[in-house]
Formats: structure tokens, C-alpha cells, sequence
């Protein structure tokens, strides 16, 4: 579908003041404009779409502020205002008096053809959630989904800042037929929600930016009504929403329940493991990483219960091309075990020198940081090694294959103590061959806890009858099992040959000549997953590759998510993200 824009920025730049104006209409580049901000005392300043740009010499005076508050319409308790039948947002700053000392006035764009690459989960009948964080495109799509939706639905809109259908009493051409709601107050949406289904028989509601508690209880009261709902919140990731405790409501919910100790053993977790408390508000859920790039959970039951048990849920990857065709490419997102961060237990991650000890049949504990297995000899002269020697007792017939860490050999682990889980999902982040069994005789190695190893069950004497290895880590949480895998593989030293290997190639990545081309994004991503590698090992500081805009918001993004710090530094053209050790 061919996309088209109207942006009516003629009637935005006319009420700025004229140097102002002529400023931007000198750069002429209206079509990558986002938005224009005047702070009183500071030079006035365009943003586009790869940087900012200064407007004048002059500082923004209170006479600049007065001429644009005059011809805008009113502002209201959100602090926004609007033209009419404009889509364009005026926001301001006030002091203490309630004055306003600055104005950020944003480019409203209705771009027409945007809804197809989502079209068929809108069109589905479900009620369908769009995360993303600000500026990313999560309006503009719904006003597209609005319009689409009224050609053949009754279709009302819960417009609470006047975003969606534009500002006076007239909706903007934008939404087609659907019908417009005004909310007096931002506080008072919910209301407006219950009274939209109660007065007017919608089959569609739509609702931008979902952000308390009472509306998301006002959303799943009209979805068991039967109304379709379309709505919109901030945020990164279905994860990020269930750590949520005003909105994690609109997918299920999570409440807590206690185990017993022998059912906390078995299945190798703590006793208070995190469930689903009830059917989501939204059957599926669109995670907006770019506005041409979108990740899909058609089933949100099954991915928020797959994220609690730790495995990755299966989605969707869907990008639009340069020529506008769609391709769609099925996934498994990777997450952290949502436990740890719900829980509140997981601290900062850190390198991870000295994250276990490891002992010898005769329970003595190994004093420098890195993993030793029992019954092994270690080279004193090389103390990043793993060397595992096992020592067979007369009579034990072991058929199990010996492995060779250092050149990422597969291993089979059986965890004691030990959430399996978390051990599943750190290997699958750090791209190393471990496998974690659930028949001890298929195991290679034993991993557990400094707790458990202490009370000396049967299973731990067994093993170190048969010298088998074991390893025996302080605690069972993210940090400490990835700095274990990292010392067993040896990762510091291999982190620059394995990026090469991790890219999941088929044929449609080669081109002409049968080489292999990997995606800008997926080798950026993959790029900063091995960074945070490097910091965990121990490095202070790693500068990445140069990229846009786009790809260093979600590089940072993924690397707020490994709970490490990250700048931008560098020039327009040359700007990078430099990953920091906190």
C-alpha cells in the first residue's frame, strides 16, 4: 500500500514568529521536522529526524512565547494545546507561578498506508495493544487503525489530548468516520470510556496512551462487553509491561504463589514463583521497535505465561522494506527470567569474576574466582582456565563423552538447587552449547548451590563418587550463573571470534553472489550483546560502531535491559553509544 502524508505545517508555521519561520523555511527540511522547542533564555532549537538544529542567535524573549500562546487554543490541565483541525501539539513549561516559560511545538503527521504491515491483527476482531516508547509512531498508527476500522464499524475514539482526531470540535479528516470523544480532564478518561460504550454502541474502541490503573480497569471492563478495543501505552516490551504494576493488569496480571519445598526442588526455583492471574485485557500485543520494524505476540496468555516459566515465547518479527514490501519472519524473544526483576532481588549485573567456587570431593573450596570442577587439576599458571579432569571410581563403567569448554563443546548439566531456567536462558543469551537435562545419567556435570552443596544429599555424594564435575555457585540469581558460563567457556577470550556465528543465516540473507548479507539492525544488536559480554568480563568501557538514530535507541534499550550505563557521544553524522561498566 502507498503510504501518503498531510502534515499541515503551513498553519503550524505561522504562528511562529517570523525569524523563526524564516529560519526553517531556510533549512527546508519540512518533511523530516518533528518538532520546534523555545525554552525562555536559551537560543531556539528544530529537531529532526537525525539531529537538532539551532534557529536563531537570539535568545527566545517572553514576546515569542506570548505570540504563539495567543493564536494556539487553549490549554488544558495536561498542559496541551492544539489548532483546530490541525493534528500539530503545542505542550508547555511552567514556573512555580504558573507561567509559561517554554513551548515545545510538535509536527502532527497523518501518513495514510501505515496500518498494513498490523492491518490483519486490526481487522481480526481482537483487542490489540501497541507498545512503544515516545515518538516512535504509536498515534499515528492508531489514527490510521481508526479510519480503516470506520469504513465498515462503529468505531468511537476516547481522545483524551486531542491527539488522535486533532484539536476543536471537528475531527480531523485523518479519522474518517469514527466518532470523537473529548476528555475534559486526563484524569477523567476512564470515565469517558465506560460512557462510550454505556451511550453510544461502539464495536470499536480506540484509546491512546493507557497510563493508570482505573483506566486499565475501565479497559477490561468494556473488553468483556464484547467491544473491540485498540489501544496504546508506553513501553519497550511485553516484559517491561508485566513489571508494571499500574498496567500489567492488561496482560493478566501477576500474583505470586508459594511452593513446597520439595515441589521448589524439583523444579530447581524459589518457593514464590510469579503466575497469571487472569485472562489479559488484549488478545495480542505489538511492540513497536521502529515505525518499519514490529515485533508481534498473537497470543499474549501463552507469551506472559512462557516469560514467567523463563522460555522464551514464540512472536512474530514484521519489516517493512525500502520498496514497502512486508516481510514477516517467526522468532522467540528473548527476555530475562521475569522472576528476578519482579521480585525486586536481582541486583546490577557485574562482571563476573569470583561468581562460584568450586569444590573437590573432599568439599574444600577453591579461593581464586574461577569455576573448578570437583576431581580436576588446574593450571596454576593460567587462572582464566577450566580444566576438568574426571576421576572414575573401580568398577563405574562412564560412558559419557568428555567435553572440551574451550572450544564450546555441548555439555549436558544436571541443576540441583539451581533454577533451570535461568540457566536455559543465560546460555541462549551468551550463544554457548549448554544443555540442561532433566536424567542425571545424561549429564556431564552437576551445577547447584553453595546452600545445597553444604547439606550433602545424596545426589551431590553420588556424583562426586562417580567424579563427576560439580559446580558450586554462591547464589542462585542471573548474575552469578552467566558469570559461571563465562568462566567455564573461557568467553572474555572468544567474544571477538563468536559474532560471526551467531547470525542465523538462510537463503534469503545471501545476494547475487550466494554471499551472505546480514541486516544493519540484527549486526548492531549483536554487536552490543557482545559488549555487554566484554563489561561482564570485566572491560570498563567499549565504544560501538556508529549507527542512526533508530538502532542506537533500541542498542540502548538492550543494554538498559543487561543493567549496564550507556552515553551517546560523537558527531551528527558520526554519533555512537559507548557501553559503560556502572
Amino acid at each position: 500500500m502507498e503510504q501518503r502524508t498531510t502534515d499541515d505545517i503551513e498553519k503550524l508555521l505561522s504562528i511562529l514568529p517570523d525569524h523563526i519561520r524564516e529560519a526553517l523555511e531556510a533549512i527546508d527540511r519540512m518533511d523530516d521536522l518533528i518538532e520546534v522547542v523555545l525554552d525562555l533564555g536559551r537560543l531556539p532549537a528544530a529537531r529532526y529526524t537525525d539531529g537538532e538544529e539551532v534557529l536563531a542567535n537570539t535568545d527566545v524573549s517572553r514576546d515569542d512565547l506570548d505570540w504563539i500562546i495567543l493564536h494556539v487554543g487553549t490549554f488544558d490541565a495536561d498542559n496541551r494545546a492544539g489548532m483546530e483541525r490541525t493534528l500539530h501539539r503545542i505542550s508547555a513549561i511552567r514556573n512555580r507561578q504558573n507561567v509559561v516559560i517554554g513551548l515545545t511545538c510538535r509536527v502532527g503527521r497523518a501518513i495514510f498506508g501505515t496500518i498494513d504491515i498490523i492491518e490483519d491483527l486490526i481487522m481480526s476482531g481482537h483487542n490489540v495493544l501497541i507498545l512503544g516508547a515516545p515518538g516512535v509512531g504509536k498515534t499515528t498508527l492508531l489514527r490510521e487503525a481508526a479510519r480503516v476500522l470506520a469504513e465498515n464499524k462503529r468505531v468511537v475514539i476516547v481522545d483524551t489530548s486531542n491527539e488522535i482526531g486533532g484539536d476543536g470540535d471537528v475531527p480531523h479528516p485523518a479519522v474518517g468516520r469514527a466518532r470523537r470523544m473529548q476528555v475534559r480532564e486526563p484524569a477523567l478518561q476512564h470515565e469517558v470510556m465506560i460512557e462510550a460504550v454505556e451511550n453510544h454502541n461502539p464495536e470499536v474502541i480506540i484509546i491512546d496512551e493507557i497510563g493508570r490503573e482505573l483506566e486499565a480497569q475501565a479497559a477490561r471492563t468494556i473488553a468483556e462487553r464484547g467491544v473491540q478495543l485498540i489501544g496504546t501505552a508506553h513501553g519497550n516490551a511485553l516484559d517491561n509491561l508485566m513489571l508494571n504494576p499500574t498496567l500489567s493488569d492488561l496482560v493478566g496480571g501477576i500474583e505470586s504463589v508459594t511452593l513446597s519445598d520439595d515441589e521448589a526442588r524439583r523444579r530447581g526455583t524459589q518457593k514464590t514463583v510469579l503466575e497469571r492471574r487472569s485472562p489479559p485485557t488484549f488478545d495480542v500485543l505489538v511492540e513497536i521497535q521502529t515505525r518499519d520494524r514490529m515485533v508481534i505476540h498473537s497470543d499474549v496468555s501463552t507469551a506472559v505465561d512462557g516469560l514467567l516459566r523463563g522460555s522464551p515465547p514464540d512472536a512474530e518479527l514484521r519489516e517493512r522494506d525500502e520498496e514497502g514490501l512486508i516481510h514477516v519472519i517467526s522468532m522467540q524473544v528473548q527476555s530475562e527470567h521475569i522472576t528476578e526483576r519482579q521480585m525486586g532481588r536481582e541486583a546490577a549485573m557485574r562482571s563476573g569474576r569470583g561468581a562460584m567456587r568450586a569444590r573437590n570431593g573432599n568439599g574444600n573450596g577453591n579461593t581464586n574466582g574461577n569455576a573448578v570442577a570437583a576431581g580436576s587439576n588446574v593450571a596454576s599458571n593460567s587462572p582464566n582456565n577450566v580444566t576438568l579432569v574426571r576421576q572414575g571410581l573401580g568398577g563405574f563403567n562412564d560412558t559419557r563423552p568428555n567435553f572440551d569448554p574451550h572450544s564450546l563443546t555441548p555439555l549436558n548439566v544436571y541443576v540441583y538447587g539451581v533454577a533451570r531456567n535461568r540457566l536455559a536462558q543465560s546460555a541462549r543469551r551468551l550463544h554457548v552449547p549448554l544443555t540442561v537435562v532433566d536424567d542425571f545419567d545424561q549429564a556431564n556435570a552437576v551445577v547447584t548451590i553453595k546452600p545445597y552443596y553444604r547439606k550433602r544429599p545424596r545426589m551431590i555424594v553420588d556424583a562426586e563418587r562417580q567424579g563427576m564435575p560439580i559446580y558450586v555457585l554462591r547464589a542462585n540469581t542471573v548474575s552469578q550463573i552467566e558469570a559461571f558460563l563465562a568462566d567455564l567457556f573461557n568467553l572474555a577470550e572468544k567474544v571477538e571470534q563468536t559474532p560471526s556465528s551467531m547470525v542465523d543465516r538462510n537463503d534469503d540473507d545471501a545476494d547475487d553472489t550466494g554471499r551472505y548479507v546480514e541486516d544493519p539492525f540484527a549486526r548492531a544488536m549483536r554487536e552490543t550483546e557482545a559488549a555487554i559480554l566484554r563489561i561482564r568480563a570485566g572491560e570498563e568501557s567499549i565504544d560501538l560502531t556508529p549507527q542512526n538514530d533508530e538502532i542506537r535507541r533500541q542498542q540502548q534499550v538492550l543494554i538498559r535491559k543487561a543493567q549496564l550505563l550507556s552515553e551517546s557521544d560523537g558527531n551528527s553524522q558520526q554519533r555512537f553509544v559507548r557501553v559503560i561498566h556502572p
